[in-house]
C-alpha cells in the first residue's frame, strides 16, 4: 500500500469511527432534505475525485494524454 492509500483508509476510519449513521441522518434532515441532497452529492464527488487521483486518473482519456 502507497501513503496515499494510508492516509485514506486512515481519514475513512476516523470518520467512520467518529460519525454515527443516526446523528448524521437527523442532523441532514434538520438541514432540509436539499441541503441533505447536496450534501451527499458533494461527498460523493470528493471521494470520487480522491479515488481517481490514487488510481492514477487525470486526462488519460481520449481527449486528454499522450498519444504513443
Amino acid at each position: 500500500m502507497t501513503t496515499s492509500r494510508l492516509s485514506l483508509l486512515a481519514i475513512l476510519s476516523v470518520l467512520t469511527a467518529t460519525l454515527t449513521g443516526c446523528e448524521l441522518a437527523g442532523d441532514i434532515l434538520k438541514g432540509g432534505i436539499w441541503i441533505g441532497a447536496i450534501a451527499v452529492f458533494v461527498i460523493v464527488a470528493l471521494i470520487w475525485w480522491l479515488v481517481s487521483k490514487m488510481s492514477g486518473g487525470g486526462g488519460s482519456g481520449p481527449t486528454g494524454g499522450t498519444s504513443v
